[in-house]
């Protein structure tokens, strides 16, 4: 199954994405977190698109998509919804099954929650909307949300370093022969880039707005009870195994799985994955 890569512009944004699939197929949108791109689905996408057509977008301060330098544009997670809203608009996706991993998840959950008629079922892949899944490593963020100080915000630089990148987001938890070193270096290089770092950090202080809105996110999931499968890496240092159990409180048929692997789960189980997601929307 070919992969077809495209640019589609939103406003002052012009958004990379990655499709294969039927074109008349049912959609999956694929949103992927931090700190990565649609490359974290090079192996998931051919598996699904076999039957459905996916689409995974680069989310804006991330991958191939280029947005307006930092003094222009607001970079915010609602800012980053804004645009996946315009780009599902400008494709005409009118329904669409969404996966959200990490970042993804506050994204895709505010995409939900405005337009509840669009999701026909939700992927979960170790993202979060539960303040239980929470682990303790995320000190410093929420320390920065408190109280935004410049002392505050160079402590997060941290969890923008190559050894963070590698060993924290990708390594931790996972049979690490398993995992290749394209993902971590191309996560690392684009971390390199003019302003990345910057756009980062503003991002790590506006995570706190994500957290607000989690009572929201689950109002919706109470209200709509859209189909959700919550696939984790149980190993995940940051996102517990308590937040994929937490959306059977909201969504009582909700189907969770946990798997021995880290943060990262499609390094190492993208053949588990994979048939699980395509198992769950048979059903669907």
């Amino acid at each position: 199954m070919k992969i077809s890569y495209h640019q589609q512009k939103v406003g002052d944004v012009e958004v990379f994405y990655r499709e294969a699939g039927p074109k008349d197929g049912q959609v999956i949108l694929l949103l992927h977190g931090f700190p990565s791109s649609s490359h974290m689905f090079r192996d998931l996408i051919p598996k699904l698109a076999e039957h459905y057509r996916v689409i995974a977008p680069d989310l804006a301060g991330f991958g191939h998509t280029t947005t307006p330098p930092r003094s222009q544009f607001d970079f915010t997670f609602n800012s980053l919804f804004q645009v996946v809203e315009g780009f599902t608009e400008a494709l005409s996706l009118k329904q669409y099954v969404l996966y959200v991993f990490d970042y993804g998840a506050p994204v895709g959950y505010r995409l939900a929650a405005a337009h509840p008629d669009r999701v026909q079922a939700i992927i979960s892949q170790n993202g979060n909307a539960y303040v239980e899944g929470f682990s303790d490593a995320w000190g410093s963020w929420e320390r920065y949300w408190h109280s935004p100080t410049p002392d505050n915000r160079e402590a997060c630089r941290d969890s923008l370093t190559a050894e963070t990148i590698r060993n924290f987001q990708y390594l931790h938890g996972a049979d690490t022969s398993l995992v290749s070193p394209d993902g971590y270096y191309l996560d690392i290089a684009y971390m390199s880039r003019p302003e990345a770092e910057e756009i980062q950090l503003d991002l790590i202080l506006d995570y706190r707005t994500n957290v607000a809105l989690y009572p929201e996110f689950q109002a919706y999931f109470r209200k709509y009870q859209p189909k959700l499968l919550a696939v984790w890496g149980k190993n995940d240092p940051a996102f517990l195994p308590a937040g994929a159990e937490a959306y059977k409180r909201d969504i009582p048929s909700a189907e969770v799985h946990l798997l021995d692997t880290g943060h990262f789960a499609l390094e190492t189980h993208v053949e588990e994955i994979s048939e699980l997601i395509l198992r769950f929307l048979e059903k669907c």
